[in-house]
């Protein structure tokens, strides 16, 4: 679900880590456990491994020890801000077969995207590419579901522009969803920019409350 997927989706980034999303039940942590102790993964932060910690949408950091994974680092949610619950993610998953044979499920595109509507700098370009490639794959023969997507996530004004004009009906229709998207419509390019940039600090300060209670129950478990 992180920077690994974005990779697949075509949006490239130097990746250090492994983002994973699990479902947090008692059976499932009971074989991620055994998945971790092949890589000798250690938690390297708070919180601990614990079910009811992924429950609240804390995220788990270990660090591999292994010698063909060394010194990876895999982050570990179940739950996240703004995205729907893991059964949801798994029925609307990507799933892509690497060289080799190796079977990769990712987030959904649009799923990807919402988790990445984060407080950290590093996502919103990254948010701006995933869509942008995905629109450049798919612009000549797009379906429905593509276009409302594209409506209602591309950050690159001059391609919302270009969209919102082509779908006029939908665009309209969405507008009581994603108001900038008057603008869109209008061809108003830097009132789109600002509207754009006042829709991005509403979501980073959506994800900073949402934080909040989690941080402080992080400190306390730093300061015990």
């Amino acid at each position: 679900m992180g920077g690994q997927a974005c990779v697949f989706y075509g949006a490239a980034e130097f990746s250090r880590d492994t983002d994973l999303a699990v479902v947090a039940d008692v059976i499932n942590l009971a074989r991620l456990r055994r998945a971790l102790d092949d890589l000798q993964a250690r938690v390297i932060a708070v919180p601990p491994f614990g079910l009811k910690y992924l429950r609240k949408g804390h995220a788990i950091h270990l660090r591999c020890r292994h010698p063909e994974a060394l010194r990876m680092r895999i982050d570990i949610m179940s739950r996240m801000r703004g995205v729907e619950s893991f059964s949801k993610l798994w029925q609307r998953r990507t799933t892509i077969k690497l060289p080799g044979g190796t079977t990769c499920n990712l987030l959904s595109l649009p799923d990807l995207v919402l988790a990445k509507k984060t407080q950290r700098d590093k996502d919103w370009p990254m948010i701006r590419r995933l869509v942008e490639a995905h629109y450049f794959q798919y612009r000549n023969d797009p379906n429905p579901s593509q276009i409302r997507f594209w409506l209602q996530e591309l950050r690159t004004p001059q391609l919302l522009i270009e969209v919102a004009q082509s779908h006029a009906n939908l665009t309209r229709y969405l507008i009581s969803k994603r108001p900038l998207l008057a603008k869109a419509i209008l061809g108003r390019t830097d009132e789109l920019e600002r509207a754009l940039n006042r829709e991005e600090a509403a979501e980073r300060k959506r994800d900073r409350l949402y934080w909040l209670p989690l941080r402080k129950e992080l400190e306390k478990l730093r300061h015990g």
